[in-house]
């Protein structure tokens, strides 16, 4: 067992065995938007066992990713797993404390209350999409990546792009603002007004994991440890699972 794994054995021991740190500390986490509702579920329960204070900032992948290649001091990162191997790349995060903590597929979202559009085929997707008087997506991040690319694919990109709201789908759909949301599931289920669809259909489905990783440059080592523990521990699964989140990558089947 190498010195980090033994330092990573020892905390998930302390995590067990005391309920409240006798050294609190404030960590700081970077945490990407399709994580937030989980996130802020996890964070007091977190908070109360370990006596650890969380500072979150929350932002779209991409944006995320870029501010930590520029330097961006933080304790711990939730971000998409192409994102995080990125920066492990540039040596922005520790590398053996990459973890895989959660996967999530993308929806639709509709007013509550409001017919539900038939998606269970791509070309049923493509008629809702087609007779909506509106759409909503976020263009940045990983979510406007992909739908822009499948759009294309599918031979609408150029009959949605008139009626597309790029802002973010769940808020988006519960003003008004837009018929139809696509957005993480994740983002879709704490939106106060709005309900899912449903899935993407399974043949153009694309599913985001959430890794976790602790930064290079981190201040508080230890908590942070605690923390990433945490994430994987059967309360936190069961958290993340009500958010519509999945404690494993799904099989294959999308993007």
């Amino acid at each position: 067992m190498n010195v980090y794994a033994m330092k990573v054995a020892a905390i998930a021991l302390l995590m067990m065995s005391v309920p409240l740190c006798v050294q609190a500390a404030e960590i700081t986490l970077l945490v990407s938007n399709a994580f937030k509702s989980a996130m802020e579920g996890l964070a007091p329960q977190f908070e109360k066992a370990s006596g650890h204070k969380l500072m979150i900032t929350y932002g779209s992948t991409n944006t995320l990713r870029d501010q930590i290649g520029k330097g961006e001091v933080f304790d711990l990162t939730i971000l998409s797993d192409a994102a995080i191997d990125n920066l492990i790349k540039q040596g922005r995060l520790v590398a053996p404390s990459r973890t895989v903590i959660a996967s999530s597929g993308m929806g639709v979202a509709i007013r509550s209350g409001a017919p539900r559009p038939n998606i269970d085929t791509t070309e049923e997707f493509k008629r809702a999409l087609i007779n909506a008087k509106s759409i909503a997506y976020l263009e940045q991040g990983l979510t406007g990546v992909y739908l822009k690319g499948l759009f294309q694919r599918l031979g609408i990109a150029e009959v949605l792009k008139p009626k597309t709201k790029y802002a973010r789908a769940g808020e988006a759909v519960s003003t008004g603002a837009a018929e139809l949301g696509i957005t993480q599931i994740s983002e879709i289920l704490p939106i106060a007004g709005v309900e899912l669809a449903g899935p993407l259909p399974s043949e153009i489905q694309s599913y985001a994991l959430f890794v976790a990783a602790v930064g290079a440059n981190v201040g508080h080592a230890d908590a942070a440890e605690a923390l990433r523990l945490y994430l994987v521990s059967p309360n936190a699964v069961s958290v993340m699972k009500a958010n519509g989140l999945g404690s494993a990558p799904p099989a294959p089947g999308g993007q």
